[in-house]
């Protein structure tokens, strides 16, 4: 039988132009949004999306759903200008004004052009303040937007069960709660300009095997563990979802019908865009489009070459276009109808990497920075070093003086300037000689650091250690290149393994890295430190990693040790902030640091099957009944906090308020985290202890201040399967620790029934 619908469209004539369709879309949708809430906002915007679609080709209809880039063209451009140098557009239909999806990355800044280089994500998160990322998230969204793009692909949050995942620098941390707020505050802050995206959806915490590994995971492990922090930023507001590369419980993410349908649309309610991961992020063209995936990104790939015999021949159907082109269409009308002022002095080139950007950047390195260790000598910690006194610093190490602002895969950010340990302690010891030491050899260290009043190791890891990682294999697997269209002959050396053009070199995206292969310390880096620290008393050592890293062979010889991530442009300038006390110390470890792998779930970086569990992290540590050697949360500072008096002040959906007072007894304004830990007292996994709340507090010395912390019970709740949804417990059910950090000796404790 006939499609009614196809012998409708075969009846139109030629096409009208209507350039301003869109835009009068839009005004009727920003008409609505004017007055009344986001849910009316969403129903004007399909209306409004319905009549758009009717007006389009099939041509046009099939072109929502991937790029606009032919595929070789769209990979020559990367060897040639770079990765994402330029918005990647999907679905624009010029004569009706429909933008399409213009999607620009990254999560450590805007990709496109020349912008900010903040903080990598999991130093972000360690500034435990979602207030301050979402600064960062207006600032991207800005820059975003000025390049000409519209969608902002870069919130990260999966969950990095093991430290050794090499994109682990891309996310926040190991806690669902925690993730959910930053994840949600970056959201926010981004979509002030453009459409935000969250990623990738879901379990991709493995990058050697991500291409080809099966992860399996029990439906309650999923609901309560791996999947919560996405609800949060589904709830949000989010405008799309990115899947992920790896298998899901047998079918890959992208064409995940359990994962795009049944819980995004079904469980959860969310209406926005998904959209596969970048070229092999699908295996099926129908089978994601009914799925539930609406656009291939970032090149005209396998849909433009299949879907419309796929629709011929029955495997697919035009109403699965239709709904996915709806989607795509609403989407972008109710980004446009609330997004900023158009005015077009707002988005000029003069905003990207601006003076306040990067003082912003400046601000959130030190806020990031954790101090682990800072013990006495003669009396006195060694931290602060104070500029006024130290007459010489000894630098050391091969990253003291490196550009090393994270991987160089598809999160690099092309920043104008970059500051670099050895810089920003030349400026910040304008009287002191800092004397620099970049090799590996502990005598040439240790005599440089003998001669310094004070010595500071930079030691840790590069984009060459860890980080986003498509090995040669990419471009010779059969299993991957049959995903693409055939190469013209100038691409033919890279589906058989011949020798690649030489001009054929990405800007970026070009490095190696992946998993880390360990989570130590270089032996290089391990003897140095013992040295420096034999040859002078007031050692620093400031570590460089995404995640923990194991210092058992060295912590207890040095007195002073600072976690300082890769700190973006603004990073060396932030570090010396922190060491001479212009900034104190406001950093927390958004996860534990183990004394042992055996500590650790098990990995295997080039696995093609693997089990998640509950367990990772401090939680994990907690079921061994192993102690960490730097607890989830922990974090030292200049000034001395006490908690007390906390107490239940009220009630809130889904949990209560506990309000505390903190004291700084120490001799330095301060800023205080204030982490509240719950854990159930029935049930199965009674007794477990998970993140329930945080929040920042200022404190000047000598004085006490009171801090609101909201608790969710949602961190507690129990997937319940014969309904379908997690439960949650009775506030009379839970007992929560008001603490400075996990496990913490000093915590309040109370019952959250009151």
């Amino acid at each position: 039988m006939a499609d009614p619908a196809s012998e409708a469209r075969a009846n139109v004539g030629p096409p009208e132009g209507d350039t301003g369709a869109f835009e009068a879309a839009v005004a009727a949708v920003r008409t609505v949004a004017a007055v009344r809430a986001r849910a009316d906002v969403r129903a004007e915007a399909e209306v409004q999306a319905k009549l758009l679609y009717a007006r389009l080709t099939d041509a046009e209809r099939l072109g929502l759903l991937d790029g606009d880039t032919a595929f070789w063209d769209g990979l020559a451009a990367i060897f040639t200008e770079g990765y994402n140098a330029r918005p990647y557009a999907h679905g624009a239909v010029d004569r009706l004004g429909i933008p399409g999806i213009r999607f620009v990355h990254g999560p450590r800044g805007c990709v496109a052009g020349h912008g900010t280089a903040f903080p990598v994500p999991m130093a972000r998160g360690a500034t435990w303040d979602p207030d301050l990322e979402e600064q960062v998230g207006d600032v991207i969204g800005h820059e975003v937007r000025a390049q000409g793009g519209n969608f902002f692909g870069g919130v990260c949050v999966n969950l990095p069960r093991h430290p050794a995942w090499g994109r682990a620098q891309e996310t926040y941390g190991d806690d669902p709660y925690h993730l959910g707020e930053f994840g949600a505050a970056l959201t926010r802050g981004t979509q002030r300009h453009v459409m935000a995206c969250v990623k990738h959806f879901a379990l991709n915490s493995m990058e050697n095997a991500r291409f080809t590994v099966d992860v399996t995971c029990d439906e309650a492990t999923l609901h309560d563990v791996y999947l919560p922090h996405f609800e949060r930023i589904a709830d949000e507001g989010v405008a799309g979802v990115m899947s992920a590369y790896n298998s899901v419980n047998g079918e890959w993410a992208g064409q995940n019908r359990y994962l795009l349908t049944e819980v995004l649309r079904d469980l959860w309610d969310w209406p926005g865009i998904t959209i596969s991961d970048f070229i092999a992020g699908l295996r099926d063209p129908a089978a994601s489009l009914d799925a539930g995936l609406d656009v291939e990104a970032p090149f005209a790939q396998q849909r433009a070459a299949h879907l419309a015999d796929r629709i011929a021949d029955g495997t697919t159907s035009w109403a699965a276009v239709e709904r996915a082109g709806l989607r795509l269409i609403a989407a972008q009308l109710v980004s446009y109808a609330t997004r900023g002022s158009a005015d077009g002095a707002a988005y000029g080139p003069e905003i990207m990497a601006s003076d306040r950007s990067r003082s912003l950047a400046r601000t959130v390195a030190a806020s990031a920075m954790v101090l682990l260790k800072n013990d006495a000598v003669d009396g006195t910690p060694v931290l602060p070093l104070l500029p006024a006194r130290v007459r010489s610093v000894a630098l050391i190490g091969r990253l003291a003086d490196a550009p090393n602002m994270g991987d160089h895969g598809s999160s690099d950010v092309r920043c104008p300037s970059h500051s670099t340990p050895f810089q920003g302690l030349v400026a910040a010891f304008p009287d002191a000689a800092v004397t620099l030491v970049t090799g590996d050899d502990p005598v040439a260290a240790a005599a440089a650091a003998r001669d310094a009043d004070a010595a500071v190791v930079v030691a840790g890891f590069d984009a060459y250690d860890e980080g986003e990682f498509i090995g040669a294999e990419f471009m010779t697997n059969p299993a991957l290149t049959a995903l693409m269209p055939p190469p013209p002959e100038e691409f033919a050396a890279f589906v058989t393994g011949g020798d690649v053009p030489a001009a054929a070199v990405p800007a970026t995206g070009g490095a190696t890295g992946g998993d880390r292969a360990s989570l130590t310390l270089r032996a290089a880096d391990e003897e140095v430190i013992r040295a420096v620290a034999a040859a002078n008393p007031r050692t620093v050592v400031a570590v460089v990693s995404a995640g923990a890293v194991l210092s058992e062979e060295w912590r207890h010889h040095v007195p002073a040790i600072v976690q300082m991530w890769y700190a973006g442009m603004e990073g060396g300038h932030a570090l010396a902030d922190v060491l001479t006390g212009v900034h104190n110390p406001t950093g927390r470890l958004p996860f534990a640091i183990p004394t042992s792998v055996e500590h650790l779930p098990g990995y295997d970086r080039d696995a093609t099957g693997i089990t998640y569990g509950r367990l990772h992290g401090q939680r994990l540590l907690d079921h061994l009944g192993v102690a960490a050697a730097y607890p989830h949360g922990f974090g030292l500072s200049y000034a001395c906090y006490e908690i007390s008096e906390a107490a239940v002040s009220g009630r809130n959906l889904g949990g209560v308020r506990v309000t505390a007072r903190v004291a700084n007894t120490g001799d330095r304004d301060g800023r205080h985290v204030v982490q509240v830990y719950g854990r159930r007292t029935e049930a199965e996994l009674a007794g477990e202890t998970v993140l329930v709340g945080f929040a920042c507090v200022d404190v000047p010395t000598g004085a006490d201040a009171a801090v609101d912390v909201e608790v969710s019970f949602l961190p507690l709740a129990r997937w319940d399967a014969a309904e379908r949804r997690r439960v949650l417990p009775t506030a009379d059910r839970v007992v929560l620790e008001v603490a400075s950090h996990a496990n913490d000796p000093h915590a309040v404790t109370l019952s959250a029934g009151g």
